[in-house]
Parts: C-alpha cells; structure tokens; sequence
C-alpha cells in the first residue's frame, strides 16, 4: 500500500505511531482531543490544526496531505532529532549561536564527542543525533574563545562534530543534511591542525557518496583519503593504523559495489595484512578496525558480489567469542549479512533465526537498515508464519516490497 493510498486521518494515526495517543498529540499541539479524534477520523481538518499537527510531528504539511511519503522508518522522535540537528547545523555554521551558550574546554568537548560516538556504534542513531546537536554550537563558541594563530585543535572538534552529524544524518536518510554536514566538516577539518582530519572527513563524504549512489565518486574520494594518510607499518601508531584500515575496508566496500573483483582483492588483502599488523581491534577517532573487522567485512563484500559459498565459508571461520570484540552496530552488521547469505544459500530457517535474533536484540538499529527487509523478501519460500512473525517486527508484509513501512512499531525497519 502506497503512502497516498492512506487517508489523511490514517496517515496523521501512523505518523504518530504507538508513543504518541490523542490525547498525547492533543497536549502537544494546544489542540482539543476531540479535534484530533476528528482530523483522525476524516470528519474534520483545518488549515490550523494541519499546520499545528505537522509541526509537532516533524514532518511537511504535504506529507500529512499524502503528496510525498514520509522516510522510512521515521518515528516521531526521529524526526524531531533530525529536525533539531538540521536547525544546529545550518545556525552554527552560519555562526547563529544559542544565546547563553558557553565556551567549553578541549578536555570537556571531546568527552562528549566520544560519548556521541559510543551511541553511534551501539546502534543508537536517534540518541546520538540529540547528543550532537548541543555539541556543535558549543564546539563553535569554544572556537570563538581562541586566539588567532591558535585554533587549530578547536576547528578538529568543530569538524569532529559536524562529521558526526552527517554520519546520523546519512543513516536516518537526511541525504540533504548529510552533504551540509559533511561539507562545513571538510572546511573546518583543513583548517585544523590534526593530520588525519581531512581524510576521515574525506572518507565520510565517499560513504554519503555511497549511498547516494555515486559509485564513481565514492571510490575516486575512498581511495584519496586511504592514500593520504598510508602508515609505514614499520612505525605506525595504532590510531593511525586504525583510521587506514577502515578507509581500506570502506574502498574495498565500494570496490565490490562496482563488482570490481580485482580491486576487491586488493583492497582486502591490504586491509587483512594491516588488520594482522594490529593484532586486535582499536577504537579511535570515531571508527575501529582490526582483524575482527577486517574478517566480517570481507563477508559483507563476498555477499554484495554473490559469492555465496565463500561467504558461508568466511563466516565459518569467524568464532561467536571473536565478535564480541566489535560494536553492537558492527555484530549486528555482520548477522545481516550471515542471514542474506544463508538465504542466497536458500537455508531458510536459518536466516530467518539469524534475522529474527537481530530484530529482537537491536530494535532501534534495526529501524534505520534496509536489508532486513530484502530478506525477508527473499526467505519467502519458509514458513508462512515465521515469515509473518518476522515481517512484524520490521513493518512489512511478507512478499510485497510496499516502498513505505508504517512506522508503528518500534521495531520497524
């Protein structure tokens, strides 16, 4: 069912969701209860009460009306965190600061950038988007309050922040906001004094490239910030070898997009040998790698290039204590992949185990995936009922590729 096929007062009924009842969006929009109930209803839908409800749920009055659908997914707390991250982004950027904001420590603003990134990496895209929109106007004023001649440091956490924005936005689907962000970070990261900056920035752009479709660009920009900062492995720091080693694995993620085997080969077979050098995972600078990601990762491109048996094989090869080694998004990441592969394998029930497993464990991250829906898709030869079961939990239905989820659930995809 297509999201215009919904009336108006369905679509305002799913865009509030289960969080929010009448009497809830009647509190938030100053309206009465009995105005919800008629809007809902289709009785009754002032140009008043559309402009208040959409406002409160975050969306555009077209959206309400049903003239475009609204983004997957989309629960009404994510979209206020979108919305608020989007205000910060283009205020602080046009260097509009709150009034009363207050110059922060470096010390200060980098625990909180790392505590953005510790909900990033546990799958919470939603908590770590409000972290990061108080972040960025007190990394700007913290800025302000150095000296000329003296801001390196402060212009790598400006840009540390606006990184972390784009990465929220490009996984909520902000595609528009994910480039704003990820361009004031390039700027504010060439000014900065921290070397490996401009590169991690680089590497972000080519993921928003990535999924933007922009193969071509993806790869050319993947490549140059892998390039510029190749460690001699002789002398490298951990942090160092960290950061390239992700950039590795990214080119050879984009390599395998392009179904370029070749440069797949390479790629991985640098990111192995720097993921051995390391000799266990290291978390810095917003990314971790070593050989534990390294190994799941080469999953994740043996399915893109549908070499199914080396997949299953890989994955044989990876034991349960190993992943523990990970982040929550990066093991949940990796099931993902385990469960397309056994499906391209066609194990049907043990897909739909390892899917399952992975909707129940990790809802929240799960609602901004796609894949969780291409295979049920594809396990639609299994039992009707588990397909159902497991259908419900992302919001689909079972053999139809509806194009809109409704986001009733807070499991949905």
């Amino acid at each position: 069912m297509q999201w215009s096929d919904y009336t108006t007062g369905e679509r305002i009924k799913i865009l509030r969701g289960q969080d929010i009842n009448q009497t809830g969006l009647a509190e938030m929009t100053g309206l009465s209860v009995a105005t919800i109930q008629k809007a809902e209803q289709d009785k009754q839908l002032t140009l008043n009460t559309l402009l208040k409800v959409a406002d409160t749920l975050g969306v555009d009055t077209s959206v309400v009306l049903g003239q475009q659908a609204p983004r997957r997914a989309m629960a009404h707390a994510d979209r206020s965190v979108l919305r608020a991250l989007s205000q910060t982004v283009h205020d602080t950027a046009a260097g509009l600061l709150p009034e009363g904001v207050e110059a922060e420590g470096a010390a200060s603003l980098r625990t909180a950038i790392d505590r953005c990134w510790d909900s990033y990496w546990k799958g919470l895209y939603t908590n770590a988007g409000a972290l990061v929109a108080p972040l960025l106007p007190r990394a700007a004023a913290h800025l302000h309050g150095q000296p000329v001649g003296a801001q390196g440091d402060a212009w790598g956490l400006l840009a540390d922040g606006y990184r972390l924005a784009a990465y929220v936005a490009n996984l909520m689907g902000a595609r528009d906001l994910a480039y704003a962000a990820i361009g004031h970070a390039q700027s504010a990261a060439n000014r900065s004094d921290d070397e490996l900056q401009p590169a991690l920035v680089d590497s972000g752009r080519a993921w928003v490239y990535l999924r933007d479709a922009r193969l071509g660009d993806a790869l050319t920009l993947a490549e140059k910030a892998a390039a510029d900062i190749e460690p001699r492995f002789s002398s490298a720091t951990q942090e160092q070898l960290t950061v390239y080693g992700s950039h590795i694995n990214f080119a050879a993620v984009v390599a395998s997009r392009m179904r370029d085997k070749d440069l797949v080969k390479s790629y991985l077979s640098q990111s192995t040998a720097t993921g051995a050098r390391m000799g266990s995972e290291y978390r810095a600078r917003g990314t971790l790698f070593g050989p534990v990601t390294a190994d799941t990762q080469a999953v994740g491109i043996a399915v893109a290039l549908g070499q199914t048996g080396k997949a299953l094989s890989l994955i044989d090869d990876i034991s349960d204590a190993s992943l523990g080694a990970l982040t929550e998004a990066a093991r949940n990441r990796f099931a993902m992949d385990k469960a397309m592969a056994q499906a391209d394998a066609k194990q049907w029930d043990a897909s739909l185990d390892t899917l399952e497993k992975t909707l129940v464990e990790a809802p929240a991250w799960a609602r901004h995936q796609a894949l969780p829906s291409v295979i049920v898709q594809k396990v639609g030869h299994a039992s009707t009922a588990r397909v159902r079961r497991v259908s419900a939990l992302i919001g689909v239905r079972p053999g139809i590729d509806a194009g809109f989820a409704p986001a009733t659930s807070k499991t949905a995809l």
